[in-house]
């Protein structure tokens, strides 16, 4: 492809094709900070669920927006059908990220030559963690995707594309959608800043009057959604920085990303990231200074994940290309060992790892098309956040999880609903459903609970009505597959 009509063209049909080849479900961000939110921006009933976060204004609805946006226009064409709910926003997701898989490959076409960009690209198009990923519906997926934009923009030595206004505008962007956007810019936008020669019209005439813009947007989209001034950002910090209560989440020690996360999101890349970084010219060292930088900020914060550092993999990705450039002789065998290394995880993490938590939810929607909807009860027993929630379902079922807010008031003795329930799942379920009325139509749990539980579910009438697959590597509270039971009095109505 020469032009960048016929490489867009081609990259917005893969990423389709990427859309559609990822079934799996991630981390429970994905549709919990999202779809969900949106879904229930969307309701005028008010069905739909927002998680403990919104309730202390920790999250922004300019993010969610987008996806009520498209929910709002599927509903006034009379589409809003369940699978549309679900695939439309993923799809506008997928065609960004090819919109931005161009706009890398057009810079490196600008800052070296269309050799080194072809490299980049395909670097970037074969990275397993990139198709994994770039189709989410996840905050860290805008928030790279807006990185790779920006970088498009940025006034790199050399480049005649450099627009301060542009740049800083979709940093700002970025970081309103997701704050810690801020952290891989901070080398960046001080070497521009030191480079500057009129420093104060560089922070007078872009900085300031773009950050107002953006914050100001932002703040009332807040007010509108949530009925009062919150700044969000501000309560994102101090939750996360100050409290550091992020490690309810779990921790993990500090040299995790370097022996760890790194070498996993960067795949079989890593040889060549390493050797690109040895031979790219020094006008790109600050690239390479942003990635060491954000995962030094990341590695200060004990609740890690693989998500988190994302953002600096288009950066990698560069490096990675510069390096397949220079391998003259080895360049095809060496480009060929890259696809075929990440094409069995791409499709595996995809297709396979983690699928249930999506699959069961086809099973629920059948009861949206039943008669008996009003009496339905589906109660999720499984570790909080599994599955998606009315996103997933858009019909006013009832439905309940167990939850796990962590708690904000300092209580030492505090144990969240979910936790009490895995501590003594037998005693909990017939404390809580002490009188049959109660009792949910349907049951949803992962198969490591069911002996458990069996004396409880033969003894309230329960039969197991699917299984469905969900894992090759259960851990602890998570099994491999998923079962969903039906209470027998059901089919007597």
């Amino acid at each position: 492809a020469r032009g960048p009509a016929p490489l867009l063209a081609l990259t917005v049909a893969l990423r389709t094709l990427n859309c559609f080849l990822v079934r799996t479900s991630f981390v429970p961000d994905e549709y919990w900070q999202a779809l969900e939110v949106a879904h229930r921006m969307l309701n005028i009933n008010n069905y739909g669920y927002l998680t403990w976060e919104w309730a202390h204004g920790l999250r922004g609805y300019s993010y969610p927006l987008i996806f009520a946006s498209i929910y709002k226009a599927l509903q006034l064409l009379a589409k809003d059908d369940v699978q549309l709910l679900i695939w439309v926003p993923r799809l506008a997701q997928a065609v960004l990220a090819a919109f931005a898989d161009v706009k890398l490959y057009s810079l490196v076409q600008h800052l070296e030559n269309a050799e080194t960009a072809k490299c980049v690209y395909f670097c970037q198009l074969c990275s397993w963690f990139t198709w994994y990923s770039c189709t989410r519906t996840l905050t860290n997926t805008m928030e790279t995707l807006l990185t790779i934009f920006a970088l498009s923009y940025y006034p790199i030595k050399g480049s005649k594309m450099g627009s301060s206004c542009k740049y800083l505008a979709l940093i700002a962007l970025a970081i309103v959608i997701r704050p810690t956007a801020v952290i891989p810019w901070i080398p960046l936008v001080f070497s521009h800043f030191l480079q500057e020669q009129r420093k104060a019209d560089f922070i007078l005439h872009n900085c300031i009057p773009v950050g107002l813009v953006t914050v100001g947007t932002s703040l009332i989209i807040d007010r509108v959604f949530f009925g009062e001034w919150v700044l969000v950002q501000l309560n994102f910090l101090k939750f996360n920085v100050l409290q550091n209560l992020g490690t309810f989440y779990g921790s993990h020690p500090w040299h995790w990303y370097f022996t760890q996360g790194l070498p996993v999101v960067l795949g079989t890349h890593l040889p060549f990231f390493i050797h690109g970084c040895v031979l790219a010219p020094k006008r790109y060292r600050i690239f390479l200074v942003a990635v060491i930088w954000t995962v030094l900020v990341y590695s200060t914060l004990s609740h890690k994940e693989f998500r988190f550092i994302y953002p600096v993999l288009p950066f990698c990705m560069f490096f990675c290309g510069y390096s397949l450039k220079h391998l003259k002789v080895w360049k095809k065998p060496a480009a060929s060992f890259l696809l075929l290394s990440n094409l069995v995880p791409a499709l595996y993490t995809g297709l396979v790892h983690q699928r249930g938590s999506l699959d069961v939810m086809s099973h629920i929607q059948q009861l949206c098309k039943n008669s008996h909807q009003s009496q339905a009860f589906v109660f999720f027993m499984m570790p909080c956040h599994s599955t998606p929630f009315y996103s997933h379902v858009h019909c006013p079922l009832k439905m309940r999880f167990l939850e796990c807010p962590p708690d904000l008031t300092g209580n030492e003795s505090y144990i969240d609903e979910a936790d009490a329930f895995y501590s003594n799942p037998l005693g909990w379920l017939n404390k809580e459903f002490y009188n049959d009325t109660l009792l949910p139509s349907h049951l949803i749990f992962f198969s490591v609970l069911e002996q458990e539980i069996s004396s409880f579910l033969a003894l309230r009438g329960y039969e197991k009505t699917a299984t469905i697959f969900h894992t090759h590597v259960p851990e602890g509270r998570v099994g491999s597959h998923i079962y969903v039971y039906r209470k027998k009095t059901e089919m007597n109505h």
